[in-house]
């Protein structure tokens, strides 16, 4: 056996989860989790809400803000943070019972801790329609797997540039990476549904998908708000959109390697054709969708 191919087995080996419980592998992963989580808070604290004021434990209510985009990208966070930490759990030989109660609360509850952070930043406030959007993306991961043991239907991202960010830089983001977190214009939510698992008899290819997106476009606020005196014109709207997909995660393969890659690629909705539909346009369709 060659030198790749020895090194190429031992990885799959080590990516290949326990069939029963590895104390090793399961302090390892809540030694990393609990390290990870730890840095990235201070982190948020040091160079991000070190920024702005500080202030007494406060909530807001900001349900009415971005069409709710930001609301879908909490729910997202927490389903794909649970899903994250259950699999963890599952690679170290964790019970199912507390691969749910210790794993797929992982997003739910790192959230919970930066939702304090915002309580106590005179910029934001503690939301507790934040907290609702956390607790459904834990349920979401949960509730699927008590209901079918599997995830019949994910939650997926996509994005694409638009030219709201360059109007407002500060709160939609400079350049692509920023505006991929903050410019709700050209994010697109989507509940991705895998048609086998619902017709298990069906020659319908396990990797297919539907998906049913959301998205919003035309805000350059939160909600229609004056900024530096002047009211800023908007034409916001509300997207829907009706697409295919692919579900990584059910395509076939020895390889323990391809999995844990297409596992982690699982989280961006496939480009496909698409239609979209809004009350200013009407039904279009998108040749590709991003």
């Amino acid at each position: 056996m060659t030198h790749s191919a020895l090194s190429q087995s031992k990885l799959n080996l080590f990516l290949t989860p326990s069939d029963s419980l590895d104390i090793s592998r399961r302090n390892a992963v809540i030694i990393t989790e609990v390290s990870l989580g730890t840095l990235t808070l201070v982190g948020l604290d040091q160079l991000w809400y070190a920024d702005f004021p500080r202030s007494k434990f406060k909530t807001i209510d900001d349900t009415d803000e971005w069409l709710q985009m930001d609301k879908l990208g909490h729910v997202f966070s927490a389903y794909q943070l649970g899903r994250v930490g259950a699999n963890a759990l599952n690679w170290a030989g964790v019970s199912k019972k507390n691969q749910l109660i210790y794993g797929a609360t992982l997003g739910f509850g790192f959230l919970t801790a930066v939702e304090v952070f915002d309580g106590y930043s005179e910029e934001w406030g503690f939301s507790w329609s934040d907290m609702v959007a956390n607790g459904l993306g834990a349920g979401l991961y949960i509730g699927q797997e008590l209901l079918w043991d599997e995830q019949r239907i994910t939650m997926k991202y996509s994005f694409h540039q638009t030219r709201y960010a360059s109007q407002r830089p500060d709160k939609l983001g400079d350049g692509f990476l920023e505006e991929m977190l903050k410019d709700y214009n050209g994010q697109t939510y989507w509940l991705s549904a895998n048609v086998h698992s619902f017709f298990k008899d069906s020659k319908i290819p396990r990797w297919i998908n539907v998906a049913f997106g959301y998205g919003a476009e035309g805000m350059l606020t939160g909600k229609n708000e004056i900024v530096d005196n002047l009211m800023i014109t908007q034409n916001r709207r509300r997207q829907f959109y009706l697409s295919l997909d692919v579900d990584l995660s059910r395509i076939q393969t020895n390889s323990r390697v391809l999995r844990t890659v297409f596992d982690v690629l699982n989280v961006i909705k496939v480009p496909f054709p698409t239609l979209s539909y809004n009350d200013e346009n009407g039904i279009k369709l998108h040749y590709i969708y991003f």
